[in-house]
């Protein structure tokens, strides 16, 4: 990225949105036949089509490189008033307090519907796939990051490739704590507001310590996915590079079938060639057997 200070090996920062990762001359030389493909999480109290709706200029920013596919959480969250009815539009990943709702800050407290979730995303992954990445805001961001460790240890049939988590946090859950135990390696781009009231800074900027290979965008608002001109070529170049290592990937794995084949055909051609040998002799001494009888 320009404009960036270095933190750590493999990390980069931008304050306020920059101008994006360095790392992309040769991937915007690629043709784009191909698109990498990012299962999102939407946050506590969202759905898919809220968070499809919310996230509309960004999909226009990166459209081009990825193509995003929702899904909303299984469980319908508590609804804010006592005796208000729940709201189906209102989701929730899981439960965080004994009262059956959720706060991102709170710490030490049960994890009531997270193996539901966690099994709702696995068959996402698996029937709505392939997919290379996640992506997830506030508490979808949260439950991104415990998949990327539960994906490192392999404990849940999830491979991300890469991820973006903005507003993310290190989950309370006393379960989810060996989730973290081993920092992970795969790409990643943290996004999160210097004035978020709700998940503050702090919290995003421990999520992102665990992570090995990080991006990061900084911007001056609060609680949100932000998506204007200031991070565009942030978000453009992030995915440039995933496209990017994706077509390697399909060449480098094309190529090696192409060598399996080649290498499969040529054993079939030399026990064929065997073959024809053994017949060969067989048929002459057959024939000079019946030359003899005459």
């Amino acid at each position: 990225m320009t404009n960036n200070d270095t933190e750590t090996a493999g990390s980069s920062r931008v304050s306020g949105g920059g101008s994006g990762s360095a790392s992309t001359s040769s991937a915007s030389k690629v043709e784009i036949t191909e698109k990498v493909r990012v299962l999102c999480l939407h946050g506590y109290r969202q759905d898919a089509d809220s968070f499809k709706n919310k996230l509309g200029s960004f999909r226009k920013f990166a459209g081009k490189y990825a193509d995003f596919v929702f899904i909303s959480a299984p469980h319908v969250a508590a609804p804010l008033e006592p005796n208000a009815e729940p709201v189906e539009q209102q989701r929730s990943w899981w439960a965080n307090k004994d009262d059956g709702t959720f706060k991102g800050t709170n710490k030490g407290g049960p994890a009531y519907g997270f193996q539901d979730s966690l099994h709702a995303v696995e068959e996402a992954w698996k029937t709505q796939g392939p997919f290379q990445g996640l992506l997830g805001f506030s508490q979808g961001a949260c439950f991104v990051g415990l998949i990327c460790g539960l994906a490192k240890k392999k404990l849940t049939s999830i491979r991300p490739e890469f991820a973006v988590l903005s507003s993310g946090f290190i989950s309370g859950s006393l379960v989810h704590m060996s989730a973290y135990e081993e920092r992970i390696t795969i790409p990643t781009l943290h996004v999160y507001g210097l004035s978020d009231e709700i998940i503050p800074k702090d919290m995003s900027e421990s999520l992102a310590a665990l992570f090995k290979n990080v991006e990061v965008i900084e911007h001056n608002g609060g609680h949100y996915f932000p998506a204007t001109a200031q991070q565009k070529q942030a978000y453009i170049n992030f995915f440039q590079d995933r496209l990017q290592e994706f077509l390697e990937h399909l060449e480098l794995q094309q190529s090696s079938n192409a060598s399996f084949i080649d290498s499969a055909e040529e054993d079939d051609g030399g026990v064929t060639d065997a073959n024809d040998a053994e017949v060969a002799a067989v048929t002459a001494a057959a024939g000079s057997g019946m030359d003899d009888s005459d």
